[in-house]
């Protein structure tokens, strides 16, 4: 069973940095899929960063360069790393995994930006 836990939301200031965390059990991070995808106020899901099994990543047109994605072997974690934050960046954010024709997805956490 995979499982998928988010970790490194919370409030920051305009400008600021936050470096979001997704923890995997079930299965490894570094020869699957995955993704952070983000849900603003009555918003749909929208993607902000994909990595594949090689390791090329994509990102929302949205990020023009502000966000990283990447992953940990040895922690079984992969990471987003966001600077220059926005209002407009204000959501709850999930990681998913794609593992043998599924799609796994943690329980989300808030990233909230204030002006």
């Amino acid at each position: 069973q995979v499982q998928l836990v988010e970790s490194g939301g919370g409030l920051v200031q305009a400008g600021g940095s936050l470096r979001l965390s997704c923890a995997a059990s079930g299965a490894a991070t570094t020869i699957n899929p995955m993704g952070w995808y983000r849900q603003g106020p009555g918003k749909q899901r929208e993607v902000v960063a994909q990595i594949s099994i090689i390791g090329a990543t994509n990102y929302g047109d949205f990020v023009k360069g502000r966000f990283t994605i990447s992953r940990e072997a040895a922690k079984n974690t992969m990471y987003l790393q966001m600077n220059s934050l926005k209002p407009e960046d204000t959501a709850v954010y999930y990681c998913k995994m794609s593992y043998y024709g599924r799609d796994y997805w943690g329980q989300g956490t808030q990233v909230t930006v204030s002006s």
